[in-house]
């Protein structure tokens, strides 16, 4: 059959020259399957861990506590007079760890209750032995079981050890009191600091805490 007069017989061509098919093409289907949900980081599309957050000041919120990442070593709780010295303070620690056998390169922390963790001259002997001082509530040394108790330390801060409770409590579950409570021993005055050492337990193999 002849092509009728201004009709060319080539079939017609799209803009870009190719053939334009005569049938109607299908769209395949869109699967309707569920699509992921998880939290996408900003940027990279990794998910995003659901950690425990913080509440205020690094307090962590009630159901999310982790085990402490807290560093073996040694931990020194100090317990203080008013206006004590700091070096009626580290003269007392650095003689008590070397009477044990102990570096003092070896200490992590120092503690104390929470009513002293301002006390210039502990603050002073944490930052010359480049370690954190830590304060806990009374009530919490409280509750510590230690070898010496003192009814003065009772009167005066509300709890019947300082140093002991405190050295046991920063040492954490499976820790180990290495030194009981000692005492400064200034020429012709009272003592007025107190420390005791205690030792945290090294990370077992498998992230659990070894047991001594």
């Amino acid at each position: 059959m002849k092509a009728s007069a201004g009709m060319s017989a080539r079939p017609e061509l799209s803009a870009r020259g190719a053939p334009v098919p005569s049938a109607p093409v299908s769209a395949a289907p869109v699967s309707a399957g569920p699509v992921s949900a998880g939290p996408v980081s900003a940027g990279t599309g990794a998910p995003v861990s659901a950690g425990p957050v913080s509440a205020g000041a690094g307090a962590p919120v009630p159901g999310t506590e982790v085990p402490s990442a807290a560093p073996p070593g040694l931990v020194v709780g100090v317990g203080a007079g008013r206006e004590v010295a700091m070096e009626e303070v580290a003269g007392l620690i650095g003689r008590t760890l070397a009477a044990a056998g102990l570096s003092v390169g070896g200490v992590v922390e120092l503690a104390t209750v929470e009513a002293k963790a301002a006390e210039p001259g502990l603050v002073a002997a944490a930052a010359r032995l480049g370690v954190p001082l830590r304060g806990y509530g009374a009530a919490a040394l409280a509750r510590v079981a230690v070898p010496g108790p003192s009814g003065a330390a009772l009167t005066a801060v509300g709890t019947p050890s300082v140093a002991e409770a405190a050295a046991l409590l920063a040492a954490g579950p499976g820790g180990e009191l290495l030194v009981g409570k000692r005492k400064s021993a200034p020429p012709g005055r009272p003592a007025r600091a107190t420390c005791a050492v205690a030792r945290r337990p090294a990370p077992a193999k498998g992230g659990q805490v070894g047991q001594r």
